[in-house]
């Protein structure tokens, strides 16, 4: 299958959406790594890709696609004419798809990412920042839970987009949050199995960063022993 794709991406939970629906449908593609540390994505020649300043972006040829769930559709509705990882247009299956997709677009992404955030890199502790946006990131798993209890993936019988999407941002839950999982067992069966894939493990790398998990986890331990320690100073 011809293509001409440059992704431009760093490994976060939106980055590797793209290149782990790429690597499932088997397309090749440059990778332009884009440090989001350095502020690279703010640059005027990416704002000319991605006019928001932020990863991932796409061009194909001529054709320049940005925000992740917009590269979903757009690989998927171009490239997955035997429908490996998508429904097709239509049919009752691919609304759902679209609807799940959405879901977590407008509800995990933008909840789990604020708790991401007041628990790990800001600049002051919020014990109701914390508490608000980690209670509400486990009540949309709580959603996911439900629906997976009553069908394998997201969308229906099958694998697609939409457990991509969700699956990069709960993957990380437990080592980010500290987020069990384990209440969740109809979701921690889906996160296990989708991690075993061997295009979700080689896109899940891209673009490759020379740290362990080992060293990762440490790395979030750290970030939140620092929004702690914030807490006990505040106490004396």
């Amino acid at each position: 299958m011809s293509s001409d794709i440059t992704l431009y991406t760093w490994p976060t939970a939106n980055g590797i959406k793209a290149s782990i629906t790429l690597e499932e449908l088997g397309l090749p593609y440059k990778t332009e790594p884009i440090d989001i540390g350095t502020n690279i994505q703010k640059e005027e020649w990416f704002l000319k890709i991605n006019p928001n300043g932020r990863i991932p972006a796409l061009v194909d040829g001529s054709q320049r696609v940005f925000e992740s769930g917009s590269i979903m559709l757009y690989l998927a509705d171009k490239y997955d004419t035997d429908r490996k990882i998508s429904y097709a247009p239509g049919t009752l299956e691919y609304i759902e798809q679209v609807s799940w997709l959405m879901f977590q677009i407008g509800g995990i992404g933008p909840m789990q990412g604020q708790a991401n955030h007041f628990r790990l890199v800001a600049g002051v502790r919020s014990d109701y920042g914390i508490r608000r946006y980690i209670d509400e990131t486990k009540r949309l798993y709580s959603v996911l839970e439900s629906r997976l209890k009553e069908s394998p993936y997201l969308a229906g019988s099958k694998y697609t987009i939409a457990d991509i999407a969700s699956y990069t941002w709960v993957r990380r839950g437990p080592a980010l949050l500290e987020i069990d999982l384990s209440e969740f067992p109809a979701l921690k069966q889906w996160v296990d199995e989708i991690g075993k894939r061997a295009a979700v493990q080689k896109g899940a790398d891209v673009p490759h960063v020379d740290r362990t998990n080992e060293q990762t986890e440490q790395f979030f331990q750290s970030a939140r022993a620092k929004i702690d320690r914030m807490a006990n100073s505040d106490n004396h």
